[in-house]
């Protein structure tokens, strides 16, 4: 018996094809050197690239982000940014502000459209038909220069007695000025009782939920969570000074960041990464357990779990090696985050936390223009707002339009047959079913809204593209600019795109 275990055993061994035909190990071979080929091309194509730009004396640092431009900015944070970090921040800031603007109004004066579209009433309908064929069938640049042209050369001058409300809206060729709502000095003291608030909220809301699953009375969960973050927003409208001392603690985390030696910071980074590769391989390695053990792992699990520990070391090697200079940004941006918050809270602040100033108009040579009290709105910055808003209003019109006309005509039915108003089944019925199909394209829309924030070049206004276009102009660093605008667009659309998909799924039918 021995000896035919024995010789089974051989034929076996003898029976095994040699490892270079062997499917596992020629797919770990070929993957293996794919990847290599790969990272080999593109490290020869960017030492090629970087040889020929030093031929040519093209720049590709980031130097400029620490030097002052020598410009001077309009309608943004800092009119003289001492560095070209700080003017592109400016830009940033107006892209950000004009997108989230815009995309809250595009949103209100969409849907308000698609449901005029949808109206039985005939001026409503045809109304609403003449703005979507006319708005979106226009280019926007065309749009964004013709509102230009009306504020432009049809508004009168600034004068002290120019309304249409003297003292509260004030309209000319240099913009609108309105009152302006800003935070004052508790606002930072005051945001924390609403943020203990907002705390409350969640537990309140669950409280009045179980209280619906045990009663099935309408509890009103909501309603209960907006009234529990006002209370503590009113207490805090009167209390909010106590939390003045916090300003001392700020002060002592920000110098205690800046105490941080750059060597321990990068240390830590680098056993963050090795823990979570560690910590996401455990979890993997649970995933596939059974009553049995451990599950046979595939060659795909080998490598996801190979991949992450490489990961890990990537970043080790990029703290270390590739970018040191990452765990000082990281410490000084830290450092200045503190001190600024400490800045908020100290020097004894108790003023009120919102407070509001009406428009004024000053002379400071020979002609009056709006002052620093109001919100003043340019003209470049009020013909591409309201071009964007308006164009891509259109286009959302119709995608709520058209998810309307998805929903089922038996819904409509059935909210009819039980009594309810046309309003009270478009907001309990049809638009909740209806949102479900708008979301996806809705989201397209606001990403191509923040993107066609850039046209604001083609008007003067301060914008990322215009800041970043005289930045280049001045210093030659034209690719390390592009790669900043190309971040940027990519981190906003990102987060738009997360946002929308998150409330995408909050939507979906829960099924059984």
């Amino acid at each position: 018996m021995a000896d035919t275990g024995n010789t089974s055993l051989a034929e076996a061994q003898q029976g095994r094809p040699p490892f270079y035909r062997d499917a596992t190990v020629v797919k770990w071979l070929v993957q293996v050197v794919a990847l290599i080929l790969v990272v080999s091309a593109m490290v020869f194509l960017a030492l090629e690239a970087k040889a020929n730009l030093d031929a040519r004396s093209v720049p590709i640092d980031y130097d400029f982000l620490s030097i002052n431009p020598g410009i001077n900015l309009s309608d943004t944070i800092d009119d003289d940014p001492n560095t070209g970090g700080r003017a592109l921040w400016a830009g940033m800031v107006n892209t950000i502000r004009m997108a989230a603007a815009g995309i809250v109004l595009a949103t209100i004066i969409g849907v308000l459209v698609g449901l005029a579209r949808l109206s039985k009433n005939w001026l409503l309908n045809k109304l609403g038909a003449v703005f979507v064929e006319t708005i979106r069938n226009v280019p926007l640049l065309v749009q964004i220069f013709f509102i230009f042209a009306i504020f432009a050369t049809t508004l009168d001058d600034v004068t002290f007695d120019v309304g249409p409300i003297n003292g509260w809206v004030h309209l000319s060729n240099k913009g609108l000025s309105v009152p302006r709502v800003h935070p004052d000095d508790g606002f930072y003291q005051w945001m924390i009782f609403v943020m203990i608030g907002l705390v409350v909220a969640w537990f309140v809301r669950r409280w009045r939920n179980r209280l619906h699953d045990t009663s099935g009375e309408n509890t009103r969960p909501t309603l209960w969570a907006v009234g529990a973050v006002a209370a503590f927003g009113a207490i805090g409208w009167v209390a909010h000074p106590i939390f003045a001392w916090l300003g001392s603690p700020l002060d002592a985390v920000a110098d205690g960041i800046g105490a941080i030696p750059k060597i321990v910071l990068q240390a830590l980074l680098c056993v963050l990464a090795i823990g979570a590769a560690l910590w996401w391989i455990r979890r993997f390695l649970d995933s596939r357990r059974t009553p049995a053990g451990l599950t046979r792992l595939t060659d795909d699990d080998y490598f996801r779990m190979i991949f992450a520990g490489t990961g890990a070391l990537v970043v080790c090697v990029v703290v270390f090696i590739v970018w040191p200079g990452l765990s000082s940004w990281m410490l000084n941006s830290g450092r200045d985050l503190f001190e600024m918050l400490a800045d908020k809270f100290g020097d004894e602040r108790s003023g009120r936390p919102i407070d509001a100033k009406r428009p004024d108009i000053v002379q400071p040579g020979n002609f009056p223009n709006y002052g620093p009290e109001g919100l003043n709105l340019s003209t470049g910055f009020a013909a591409v707002y309201f071009g964007v808003v308006f164009y891509t209003a259109a286009f959302i019109a119709e995608i709520v339009r058209g998810g309307i006309l998805a929903v089922p005509k038996g819904q409509t039915e059935a909210a009819a047959a039980v009594g309810l108003r046309r309003s009270t089944a478009l907001r309990r019925v049809i638009l909740p079913q209806a949102f479900r199909i708008i979301m996806p394209p809705l989201g397209n829309q606001y990403l191509n809204l923040t993107k066609n924030t850039s046209l604001a070049i083609a008007v003067g206004y301060s914008d990322l593209v215009q800041i970043g276009q005289t930045i280049y102009n001045q210093t030659g660093r034209t690719l390390p600019v592009f790669s900043i605008w190309m971040l940027f667009y990519l981190a906003c659309s990102l987060t738009i795109s997360v946002v929308v998909n998150f409330f995408n799924v909050r939507l979906k039918i829960v099924e059984r």
